[in-house]
């Protein structure tokens, strides 16, 4: 069969068109065999390959043949059941995949803002269940810092002078903290700390507006806030706490990559032989 011809699969009475060359991926598959009539569970009815396995689960199996990914629905709870199909199927590399399950399901993250006010200053310590997104964090977020005379800490005119950027302090990898709001220096000056969250290119110095922009942005980011607790009363201390289901990247497996290669494939292999 020419590798663009068109094939019709009817799956458990689901209805699946494909190219010849989607089902020869793996060419050691029992989907590769059944378009050279090699193998007997495939029916050919009125021009269509009948086969009575589960139709829903094979929907999945396709993507895998057109994407050589395994990216599955965040609901998805059927690990065994679809990887029995792959095996049905000898389509070893998407077994081998499926057996990582806790690879393949989403985690739940957590991220935690705590934000306290100290006469005019401000004070933010952010801590994260996934070190990547405290480290995007910190690439957004950028703390300034210079000198002005007479102003009050809630002046929506920075300082006139240059403001040098601060580092953030990054007590581990799973946390950052920061400052804004105005302090006196020698000579009657503010030693002023504004900060600013990328996208948004203000440079804010009223803690309120920053928490505000700090929410807003894990908001867009696709946080969800789930409580608000005041942890010190005394000193003014609260707690936001969001969370957020993270997809897993979707697992690839290379086109060359022979069924059976690895030694949990082979070991699959040898379970399916043995129960036929």
């Amino acid at each position: 069969m020419s590798n663009r011809e068109v094939v019709v699969l009817s799956v458990g009475g689901v209805r699946f068109v494909t190219w010849a060359s989607t089902l020869q991926q793996f060419p050691e598959s029992r989907l590769a065999r059944m378009l050279n009539d090699g193998d007997r569970e495939f029916k050919l009815v009125n021009g269509e390959f009948f086969v009575d396995r589960d139709g829903t689960l094979f929907s999945y199996i396709m993507d895998f043949l057109r994407t050589l990914q395994v990216s599955l629905p965040p609901d998805f709870s059927d690990y065994q059941r679809l990887q029995r199909e792959a095996e049905f199927y000898e389509l070893y590399p998407l077994a081998d995949l499926l057996s990582q399950e806790h690879l393949l399901k989403p985690r739940l993250e957590i991220l935690e803002v705590r934000f306290s006010l100290h006469k005019m200053q401000a004070f933010f310590r952010i801590f994260g269940s996934c070190s990547t997104t405290v480290e995007t964090l910190a690439e957004q977020i950028t703390v300034f810092t210079g000198q002005q005379s007479g102003q009050s800490w809630n002046s929506p005119f920075p300082s006139q002078k240059p403001l040098v950027p601060l580092p953030l302090e990054r007590p581990s990898h799973h946390d950052l903290v920061f400052q804004c709001g105005t302090d006196y220096s020698a000579g009657n000056r503010f030693v002023a700390r504004y900060v600013s969250i990328k996208p948004d290119n203000r440079k804010l110095i009223n803690g309120t507006n920053v928490l505000g922009l700090l929410l807003d942005t894990l908001l867009k980011d696709g946080f969800r806030l789930i409580s608000t607790r005041t942890v010190s009363s005394e000193e003014k201390v609260e707690c936001y706490s969001f969370e957020r289901v993270k997809r897993p990247a979707g697992l690839n497996v290379t086109v060359n990559q022979a069924p059976g290669s690895s030694r949990i494939a082979q070991a699959k292999r040898s379970q399916v032989l043995k129960g036929k």
